[in-house]
């Protein structure tokens, strides 16, 4: 009988002990924080970014630009499970470039797979985490192209562009690729986010041309509450995009918080008191303008500067951003519809730049690496000309491609209808 006690007692352990192994790495504190932060970057896109930038186009195209934000969520939620995830963040391939597909399919994830990344938190919960970011970073391209693009062209070239463009940038800042092995910095999304949005919206901004009266036909936004309640949710759910990226409850998702907050309000009064001595009034759309380019700003820095770093990237943020949207609109008369290179773009560069002067100790960071400030400031030069050179030349051909088989743009005539009635027949406004 003993014997036979020994011997189920070592069967069972050899069949239990691999799983209680696998969950004894995952901290709950950790997994508990990391799914707060995933829905709090979900909530950006769904409310948040639906409702600022629905606020901001005319109102026969508000339900136009919800629905591409609703469409895309779910669009980049399926292709982030078949195949996206494992571009992004599969065993590296081609030099760094790209991930293999080993984990297509989400292969070999289960209940208490710890994850390959944060081996703290189940595979699942960092793979969710992850997928809301390949969900935002398509939908902020709409702001672009906004009133003007087909709803199926819009939905096959964010398809495409998320699978080739956003993954392989991801994986080579966050998946061990080739930029991660250089050392170089992005905490949150400045470059994998940022820069990739912000190129692919100048270019589509390009490749679709103007709206149909810019820039000599005024085109204030229909509805500044939805605008502001929108920003709203964006400043509130920053804080998983930025904290969360820490990737444990730990002092560098607190310090990631903290400038958060700091570099969006500075950015925010900054911009305001840019607007106020150019224009002689500061407006609201303004105000919160600023705050998402604070916001943009401080993402690739959160985790390396300290509060003081925070002050001066907001500044630099809000101001930079300001001067960016006037000359892109006025100067180069460049319809992109609702700033999106101008804000998040410009926004990611001088964050990924700025994070390599206060990132030093000396400023509260947490510290410039081997190569010190020099080293650091070059190789994110590199970084930035690397992301934004592969997101613009694919942008561009993807956007060209798609348009020999099915046309990206609407008529004239129905442009003028509004996008609402003419691809959804459906009217935001009954009243």
């Amino acid at each position: 009988m003993k014997v036979l006690m020994k011997y189920f007692t070592a069967v069972l352990a050899a069949l239990v002990w691999p799983s209680i192994a696998s969950s004894q790495t995952i901290d709950s504190g950790d997994t508990s924080w990391m799914l707060t932060s995933t829905a709090l970057v979900l909530f950006m896109t769904l409310p948040g970014l639906a409702l600022f930038y629905a606020g901001l186009v005319r109102r026969r195209n508000v339900l136009s630009v919800l629905m591409q934000c609703f469409a895309i969520t779910c669009v980049m939620s399926v292709l982030w499970v078949v195949c996206g995830y494992s571009l992004a963040f599969g065993e590296s391939t081609a030099g760094g470039l790209v991930g293999s597909l080993s984990l297509a399919g989400l292969s070999g994830i289960s209940f208490d797979t710890p994850s390959n990344i944060l081996p703290t938190i189940p595979s699942t919960v960092f793979v969710m985490f992850q997928m809301t970011f390949a969900i935002i970073t398509p939908a902020l391209i709409v702001g672009a192209f906004a009133e003007r693009m087909r709803f199926s062209a819009m939905l096959l070239f964010t398809s495409l562009w998320m699978l080739i463009v956003y993954a392989p940038v991801a994986h080579w800042v966050w998946g061990g690729g080739w930029l991660a092995e250089m050392g170089f910095r992005d905490f949150a999304g400045g470059a994998v986010v940022h820069v990739t949005a912000g190129g692919a919206a100048i270019v589509a901004a390009l490749v679709l041309g103007s709206r149909k009266g810019f820039p000599t036909t005024a085109m204030p936004p229909h509805n500044l509450a939805m605008t502001v309640t929108g920003a709203c949710m964006l400043w509130v759910g920053w804080f998983g995009f930025n904290a969360g990226s820490a990737g444990a409850a730990n002092g560098a998702a607190g310090m990631a918080m903290l400038v958060t907050q700091i570099s969006a309000a500075v950015a925010s009064l900054t911009w305001m008191s840019a607007e106020w001595i150019k224009f002689g009034k500061p407006s609201v759309l303004g105000i919160v303008t600023g705050m998402v380019a604070g916001l943009a700003s401080i993402t690739p820095a959160s985790g390396f500067v300290g509060p003081m770093g925070a002050i001066a990237i907001g500044i630099a943020g809000g101001a930079g951003c300001f001067f960016a949207t006037q000359f892109i609109k006025r100067s180069l008369k460049i319809d992109d519809s609702l700033d999106v290179f101008s804000v998040h773009g410009v926004g990611g560069m001088i964050g990924l730049l700025l994070l390599s002067i206060f990132s030093a100790v000396s400023w509260g960071g947490a510290g410039l690496g081997e190569g010190g400030m020099s080293g650091l400031f070059t190789i994110q030069i590199i970084g930035i000309l690397a992301t934004l050179g592969w997101c613009v030349v694919g942008s561009y051909v993807l956007l060209r491609v798609i348009n020999i088989f099915l046309p990206l743009r609407v008529s004239a005539e129905e442009e003028e209808e509004g996008l609402d009635l003419v691809l959804h027949e459906e009217s935001g406004y009954t009243l």
